[in-house]
């Protein structure tokens, strides 16, 4: 076995405790107590159709009912495709987790059950594998033969592998050659065929199950091809992480899914000459991310993230990761995912050290991180936080929502990233991966087109900080080495320049908004809040509006021409929320109600619309518990805007250069 030696699997089996084997043998029930089923054929296709197409969340998939699938929010029944070939992909996900986790439990226990289960699911695999007609047709992705692209491919694949590794030495010759041949080469060998050239997180995980197959297989032509060619391991680390250490796709559920894949051979590799920890980026993306935990607890849902993909829940990366490089940093996250769930689970049992020390949990923190393009405000006083995106575009998982705002207030999200759903369900190209559906500027209900924003300015100090930073779409658009469609509108944002600064003062956020419009194009200014507005008088019902996105908003209202206004909100749970504007001419505000995610319940919409050559905005987000701010006093000119604040009878007056981007507090 090449995964773990004999007197580190005496160390594992010693420790393994009756709730470690009772889990393990839990989460592969189906698979336990039920006879082996394999497919035939290649019929399985993608487990992210397995989605409700009204509500946006996963079906109730069924082991006896493979025609038959329920939504478990209304009962709902679905057949047909390609709800059936999402069930089968669902099968082979269990199967290949079955090999690794039952191969595992046997080398704990020994017990033959556990063996001839894995055995019989590799053998079925490695008879029909050669045989499975080559399928695909999913968005963005190769294709696949027991699934239906090349990343699920992989997936199955390296379990399948690391499953066989747990029990060849119980195989005749004849089995172990088989399953080499016919699942395993032929595997390593479709994957190396169907490769992409580009970065991507697919590609890593591809990479790092032809490596593991090498390594197992003993087969240097693998590993090379995983670890040194271009588009292998060491250049998708070399090219796909930004400055700081964010993996380019700017998903932070992406990013720990390009990890997983590397620490999946690094498990492996460690202690051999193949081990990639020597590689610079190695640890700075592991380390990143921590920085972007909000104070709700939770990562932001930035780009392709599906709900509960934001969570703290990775065990399985840094148990591995602080024994092999013990430091503050992972000691803190693991303080943070033991907060509330024993530590009695198998990648401690397997890679964690034997006693953690005490460490504080992860916090929430300011950050600015200009070359990854994300820049968080947190006040810890009044637990209220900011996040600025301001990321260079990053291909297919990201979201067309340059500058983009979350606001978060006494740890609840206010204005937050919707992220997404399961791909394969209509709510996520139709609704929730569309620039409509985040808090920034929106030209003709369209996507924005790729581009690049530029960090104009960064200024902290003790009183406030700002960030202030443009998209211009006069500029050449942005270019990733990535596979992507197009799904903008490059003729709706053609010069349209964008800038936006926001004004931190713990207890509030103030937006300073320029926007270029030479075409006199549709401008939108969106925001989304999840609460419920609260009633004004100067609104009035309407007939929606909206194309695209927001096609769906329903209780639709406008308050007509407006130099200034107060939108409040009802936030559950917290006082009312209120948002002062003023622009420097007369704009429209349509209100509505869209989907949440889950779109099993809703957000109130607002949107500041505007045709005009020129907008300038300034919009003040009260965060304080008492509601107790005001805008006044705001003067526009062509070089600077000046405002005053108002709160608890104190005044603050500050004065914003547009040209320079500069902000400075006047005297009283």
């Amino acid at each position: 076995m090449l995964q773990f030696s004999s007197q580190q699997m005496v160390a594992i089996k010693n420790k393994a405790t009756q709730s470690m084997i009772d889990a393990l043998k839990n989460d592969n029930e189906v698979v336990l107590n039920n006879p082996v089923l394999v497919p035939e054929d290649g019929r399985a296709t993608w487990n992210l159709y397995y989605f409700c197409p009204e509500h946006g969340v996963r079906l109730t998939w069924d082991r006896d009912k493979p025609l038959s699938h329920i939504c478990p929010v209304d009962g709902k029944e679905f057949t047909g495709e390609p709800y059936d070939g999402a069930w089968w992909r669902w099968l082979n996900g269990l199967n290949a987790k079955a090999c690794y986790d039952l191969g595992l439990l046997w080398q704990i226990t020994e017990e033959p059950i556990y063996l001839e289960k894995v055995r019989e699911i590799l053998l079925a695999y490695a008879t029909y594998y050669p045989d499975y007609e080559v399928h695909g047709g999913i968005p963005y992705n190769g294709p696949g033969k027991a699934n239906a692209q090349t990343l699920c491919e992989a997936n199955c694949h390296i379990d399948l592998a690391r499953g066989y590794d747990f029990i060849k030495q119980a195989l005749t010759e004849q089995e172990q050659d088989k399953i080499e041949k016919r699942l395993l080469r032929e595997g390593a060998e479709f994957l190396m065929e169907h490769r992409s050239a580009q970065l991507h997180n697919h590609e890593m995980k591809i990479n790092a199950t032809i490596g593991v197959i090498g390594l197992i297989l003993d087969d240097h032509r693998y590993i090379d091809f995983a670890l040194n060619t271009d588009y292998g391991i060491h250049y998708q680390l070399n090219h796909g992480c930004l400055g700081e250490g964010m993996w380019f796709e700017g998903s932070v559920h992406y990013h720990y899914y390009a990890l997983q894949a590397l620490l999946n051979f690094e498990k492996i590799a460690h202690s051999t000459p193949y081990s990639v920890s020597s590689n610079p980026n190695y640890l700075k993306m592991m380390k990143f991310p921590l920085k972007l935990v909000m104070n709700n607890g939770d990562f932001p849902r930035l780009n392709d993230s599906i709900a509960g993909q934001e969570k703290l829940t990775h065990a399985h990366l840094f148990e591995f990761a602080y024994k092999q490089t013990p430091c503050e940093e992972f000691a803190q996250v693991l303080t943070s995912i033991y907060q509330n769930i024993s530590r009695d689970n198998i990648d401690a049992l397997l890679y964690g050290v034997d006693e953690l020390p005490n460490a504080e949990p992860i916090k929430c923190q300011s950050m600015h991180a200009e070359q990854a393009g994300l820049t968080i405000c947190y006040d810890e006083a009044r637990n209220n936080s900011m996040l600025l995106k301001h990321a260079p575009y990053g291909g297919e998982h990201d979201h067309y929502d340059r500058l983009g705002l979350i606001l978060n207030r006494n740890g609840k999200e206010i204005l937050p990233d919707l992220g997404t759903t399961g791909y394969g369900a209509e709510l996520h190209y139709g609704y929730y991966k569309n620039t409509a559906t985040h808090n920034t500027l929106v030209v003709n209900q369209q996507n924005q087109s790729p581009i690049n924003p530029t960090l104009l300015n960064y200024q902290q100090n003790d009183k406030y900080t700002l960030v202030a930073s443009e998209a211009n779409w006069a500029n050449e658009p942005a270019e990733v080495d990535s596979h992507t469609l197009v799904q903008w509108d490059e003729e709706a944002y053609r010069d349209v320049c964008f800038r936006r600064a926001i004004l931190w003062l713990g207890d509030a956020a103030v937006e300073l908004n320029t926007v270029i419009n030479p075409h006199q194009q549709q401008l939108d200014l969106t925001y989304h809040v999840r609460g419920t507005h609260l009633a004004n008088e100067q609104r009035k019902s309407i007939v929606n509006p909206l194309s695209g996105a927001l096609e769906r908003m329903r209780d639709v209202q406008l308050i007509e021409s407006q130099t200034e206004f107060t939108q409040g909100y009802a936030i559950e749970g917290q006082p009312e929320f209120n948002q002062h504007f003023a622009a420097d001419r007369e704009v429209d505000v349509i209100t509505g109600y869209a989907p949440d995610n889950p779109a099993t319940s809703e957000i109130a919409y607002s949107l500041v619309r505007s045709n005009q050559p020129e907008l300038k905005t300034v919009l003040l987000h009260d965060l304080s518990e008492k509601q107790a701010y005001q805008l006044e006093k705001v003067i526009w000119n062509d070089a600077q805007v000046e405002f005053s604040l108002t709160h608890s009878n104190l005044t603050r007056r500050f004065q914003y250069n547009l040209a320079n981007n500069q902000i400075s507090e006047l005297a009283k």
